[in-house]
C-alpha cells in the first residue's frame, strides 16, 4: 500500500503541475487527512450523504479515491464520517478540498519560503500540512472553528510529523498571539473582511481569500496591506467558493409571497441573475437580500427590514416588477446591473476592493470607479 500511495502522490504533482508545490504534495499523505470514512453525495436527493468507509474497500480503490482530484465531504450537520450510522441528511460542514484547488488557493496568495502565515479555516488539515512541508511548522499557524473537525485535523497533522500552531477559535478573529503575518489565507468564504485580519497584517503583507454574499454570489480577492493599516487589491479571475464562515451565514429566511406591492415595468430582464457575475453586481447593491427562483420568477427578500420584491415576464414582452418594504431593493439592483452593463458586463476581476477602518468599498474598474459598500 506504501508503494502505490506514493506512486498516487506522484501522479497527483504530476497532474496539478505546481512547480512550487510539487515537493510539498510529493512528501504530504492526503490519506491521513480523509481519517476512516467520507461522504458520498446520494444522487436521488441533494442533501442525503452516505458514508463511504475505508473498512468497506481494498486498500488499493481506497487510496484511488484519496489520490483522485476531487473534493470529499468529511461532515454533514456536525457530524464526522466515521460517526455516521448511516446516511446523513443536511448541508456540508466540512471537507477536504479538491488538490488542485487548494494549490490553486496556496500559488493565489503567492506563499514562499520565509513567510509567516495565518491559514483560516484548517478542516482536515491537508492544506496546513502542505504549507508545514515547504515553510517549516514554525512558520504555520491555523484556526478551525469546529472543535470536532479541530482535533481530528491536529491528529492528522501529526501523524504527518508536523506541530504546526492549531488553534480551536473563530478564525474571523485571526490570532494576535503569532502577528504579524506576512500572508493571511482563508479556506472559508466571507461577506466581509473582518478587520482582525488586516490588523495582524504586516505592512506589504496580503489577504486571500473567498468572498460570498446571501444572494449566493462569489468572488475571490487577494489584498494587499498598506502602511496606513488600509488594504487594496483586486479580484481575481478563479471563480471558486469555500464552505461560508458559520459567523457569515444568512439568516433564516421568511415564507415567499409574491406580487405585494406596487408593480412598474423592469428595464432589465430577471433572468440576468442567473449569470453569476450579475448575481455578484446585484448582491454589492443590496447586500441584505436574499434571491430565490420560481418557475419565471426571480424574488428577493431582506429579513432585517422586510422588504422584498418580485420580478417576472409580462404578456407585452417585458418585465414587471413589484415591491415592498422600506428598502426598494429592485431599484437598487436595476441600477447596479446598468452600471456594470455600461462597463461592458465585466467578470469579477474587472473589480477591486479596499479596506480602511470604517468601510469596505467594491469599485468597478478603478478605484474612483463606480461603487458599493459592503455590509456594516
Amino acid at each position: 500500500m506504501t508503494d502505490t500511495a506514493s506512486e498516487l502522490r506522484l501522479a497527483l504533482a504530476d497532474r496539478l503541475g505546481s512547480t512550487g508545490w510539487r515537493e510539498a504534495l510529493m512528501k504530504v499523505p492526503r490519506e491521513l487527512f480523509l481519517g476512516e470514512a467520507v461522504y458520498r453525495a446520494d444522487g436521488a436527493r441533494a442533501d442525503r450523504w452516505v458514508p463511504v468507509r475505508r473498512a468497506a474497500m481494498s486498500g488499493d480503490d481506497w487510496l484511488s479515491l484519496v489520490y483522485a482530484d476531487q473534493t470529499w465531504v468529511t461532515q454533514v450537520g456536525g457530524v464526522l464520517a466515521e460517526d455516521a450510522p448511516g446516511a446523513v441528511i443536511g448541508p456540508p460542514t466540512s471537507s477536504s478540498t479538491l488538490p488542485s484547488l487548494v494549490v490553486l488557493m496556496l500559488e493565489a496568495a503567492r506563499i514562499s519560503e520565509g513567510d509567516n502565515v495565518l491559514e483560516i479555516g484548517t478542516g482536515t488539515g491537508y492544506s496546513t500540512a502542505l504549507m508545514c512541508a515547504r515553510l517549516g511548522e514554525g512558520a504555520v499557524t491555523s484556526i478551525e472553528y469546529d472543535p470536532e473537525v479541530a482535533a481530528r485535523a491536529k491528529k492528522a497533522i501529526s501523524a504527518a510529523g508536523y506541530t504546526p500552531t492549531c488553534v480551536v477559535a473563530d478564525g474571523l478573529n485571526g490570532h494576535a498571539a503569532n502577528a504579524t503575518y506576512d500572508r493571511v489565507i482563508s479556506t472559508c468564504s466571507v461577506r466581509v473582511i473582518p478587520l482582525p485580519w488586516l490588523w495582524q497584517t504586516r505592512s506589504g503583507g496580503t489577504i486571500t481569500t473567498p468572498m460570498w454574499g446571501w444572494m449566493g454570489g462569489v468572488a475571490f480577492v487577494h489584498l494587499t496591506v498598506a502602511e496606513d493599516g488600509t488594504a487594496s487589491g483586486r479580484f481575481l479571475k478563479e471563480d471558486l467558493s469555500f464552505m461560508t464562515a458559520r459567523g457569515h451565514l444568512a439568516p433564516p429566511r421568511p415564507p415567499i409571497i409574491t406580487g405585494i406591492g406596487p408593480a412598474r415595468p423592469s428595464r432589465i430582464d430577471p433572468a440576468i441573475l442567473r449569470n453569476d457575475t450579475a448575481l455578484w453586481v446585484a448582491q454589492l447593491a443590496a447586500p441584505q437580500a436574499q434571491c430565490s427562483w420560481g418557475k419565471d420568477t426571480t424574488i428577493l427578500i431582506d429579513v432585517s427590514t422586510g422588504s422584498r420584491a418580485d420580478a417576472r415576464p409580462d404578456s407585452a414582452g417585458g418585465w414587471t416588477v413589484h415591491q415592498h418594504g422600506p428598502l426598494r431593493l429592485w431599484d437598487a439592483v436595476e441600477e447596479a446591473i446598468e452600471t456594470w452593463q455600461g462597463a461592458g458586463s465585466p467578470h469579477q476581476s474587472g473589480f477591486g476592493l479596499t479596506i480602511g477602518t470604517d468601510r469596505q468599498r467594491v469599485w468597478l474598474g478603478e478605484p474612483g470607479g463606480p461603487g458599493w459598500d459592503l455590509p456594516a
